[in-house]
C-alpha cells in the first residue's frame, strides 16, 4: 500500500484523525475526504488541505504494516 506521509502542522490533526477513526471506523478516511471536498466546494483552501492531510494520517494509522524505514 502506497501511503504518502502526512505533514502534521499540529497535534490537533492527530486528535481529529483519532476521533474520526473512533466515530467512523473503516470509513474514517472517506469522512475526512468528504470534509475536504466540502471545504474545497466552499473555497476554503486551508481547510481542504488540512482534511486531506488528516485523510492521509487516517490511512497511515490504519495500516498493519510498518511504513518507511524500520531500524
Amino acid at each position: 500500500m502506497d501511503v504518502l506521509p502526512p505533514f502534521l502542522a499540529d497535534a490537533a490533526q492527530v486528535a481529529d484523525a483519532a476521533e474520526l477513526i473512533l466515530m467512523f471506523g473503516d470509513e474514517a478516511g472517506c469522512e475526512a475526504a468528504s470534509r475536504a471536498d466540502r471545504s474545497r466546494g466552499m473555497g476554503n483552501t486551508l481547510h481542504y488541505l488540512r482534511w486531506r492531510q488528516i485523510e492521509r494520517l487516517v490511512a497511515l494509522l490504519s495500516c498493519d504494516e510498518a511504513i518507511g524505514t524500520v531500524h
